[in-house]
């Protein structure tokens, strides 16, 4: 005889501020163990900085993998809720009683949006592509990138010339462009609000010792992930954006801002690992270039070992001790000024494409919410354990790589599930 156990359904909504990878696997799980739950993004997409990777750890995959498995697990749960160009501007209640109200913002391009691309064309503005981190540029109307979610074309407004252009209206013969929406606002009850808001690439401009801004070749870590990316301003290539030249030597400079009292003070988790995985980007797009690695110390915990082994092994990649002090362009060419850490000497060290690899920042640092939340002295959200129904989760409460931040935004939706299961008893 099969013993059938009891099923609880928990009754109960979240709201999940935040639509990056951790926002959607709290948003899946809570769904799937039964809550309603709702997803505010403030972009016209879901994804996040997964989104503009190349490749991510622990295996090395392609975001199409681990987002195409999620966009699927929210299209077919009827209990998610995706609300896109959209903010909280208000929470009042309690656990199992919060009233949050949203502001949306207009998409001018509705459901009937089939993405043909036809609008395109006729439109005559371009604007810079913050995808790509400004490195290419789009059409006032634009779809947000290949794995957009949803899979809708959006109209800048800050960019777009409004009724008096109208071409891309004229252009869609299915009737799926309104340049009459306006903003609008909305009234949600739920239960518990999940603060997933991720975060975003330090400042490099502030690393004015680095010459960030200063020079087209000398880019940041992200920017790196988008020329690498096939999808990205260059196809792939990886290039010196002075010229569209082939480097013959890339330095990484790690702990750009990072571990550093003047900029961020703690240690970004991520940066060693993005570098020597950018390394094989450039072993396997340019495998004659000499990559050279300058580092306080390198950070690979357990398995990760393995990995920076691997990578330090290759032929003309170079990982040396180093804090590097300033960089400058002499006759041309960019240079570095390098402290021997271990030697106590400074070099000289001459470069085609410098990466800086600038550390985590959390959103809410620098874009505060409109509802009181514990904060550490950095900045990142604590969950207040006295049961106040707000819950940090991923990069909003510390540097995580991708698959800690899906780890983490499960417990973060069992706490959801938990601050309102008493109510639904």
């Amino acid at each position: 005889m099969t013993e059938q156990l009891a099923r609880t359904i928990v009754q109960g909504s979240v709201l999940v501020v935040g639509g990056g990878i951790s926002g959607m696997s709290v948003a899946i799980e809570a769904a799937e163990a039964g809550l309603d739950a709702h997803v505010v993004e403030a972009n016209p997409t879901l994804g996040g900085r997964v989104s503009q990777l190349t490749k991510y750890f622990p295996k090395l995959c392609p975001p199409v993998c681990g987002l195409e498995i999620n966009y699927r697990r929210l299209r077919v749960n009827d209990r998610i809720h995706i609300h896109t160009l959209s903010r909280v501007t208000k929470v009042e209640g309690s656990p199992g009683n919060f009233n949050v109200t949203l502001e949306h913002r207009p998409r001018f391009v509705n459901d009937r949006c089939t993405a043909c691309n036809a609008c395109v064309d006729p439109c005559p503005v371009r604007r810079d592509n913050p995808h790509d981190f400004g490195l290419s540029s789009t059409k006032a109307i634009y779809l947000p990138h290949a794995m957009a979610y949803p899979q809708r074309f959006v109209i800048d407004e800050d960019a777009c010339e409004g009724e008096s252009c109208a071409k891309c209206v004229d252009a869609c013969k299915y009737g799926a462009i309104d340049l009459s929406q306006k903003v609008t606002t909305e009234v949600l009850r739920v239960g518990a609000v999940v603060v997933a808001t991720g975060w975003q690439p330090y400042d490099a401009t502030k690393l004015t010792n680095l010459g960030f801004g200063k020079h087209d070749d000398i880019i940041t870590n992200m920017m790196m992930e988008r020329y690498a990316n096939p999808q990205g301003p260059t196809k792939g290539k990886i290039v010196c954006p002075s010229d569209g030249r082939e480097p013959e030597t890339v330095v990484f400079v790690q702990c750009a801002g990072s571990r550093d009292e003047n900029h961020l003070p703690y240690c970004s988790g991520i940066c060693c690992m993005a570098s020597l995985k950018q390394a094989t980007y450039v072993r396997a797009a340019l495998p004659k270039a000499k990559i050279r690695i300058f580092y306080i110390d390198i950070r690979t915990p357990g398995r990760l070992e393995d990995f920076y082994v691997k990578v330090r092994d290759e032929p003309n990649v170079s990982l040396e001790r180093g804090k590097v002090a300033r960089i400058d362009e002499v006759d041309g060419e960019l240079r570095l000024l390098v402290e021997d850490t271990l030697a106590g000497n400074i070099q000289s060290v001459s470069a085609d494409l410098v990466v800086l690899a600038t550390g985590m920042e959390p959103t809410i640092r620098q874009q505060p919410l409109p509802f009181d939340l514990l904060l550490d002295d950095d900045r990142f959200g604590i969950t207040d354990l006295e049961g106040t129904g707000i819950i940090v989760a991923g990069c909003a409460k510390r540097p995580f790589g991708v698959s800690d931040s899906v780890q983490d935004a499960t417990g973060a939706a069992l706490r959801a599930i938990q601050c309102q299961a008493g109510r639904n008893q």
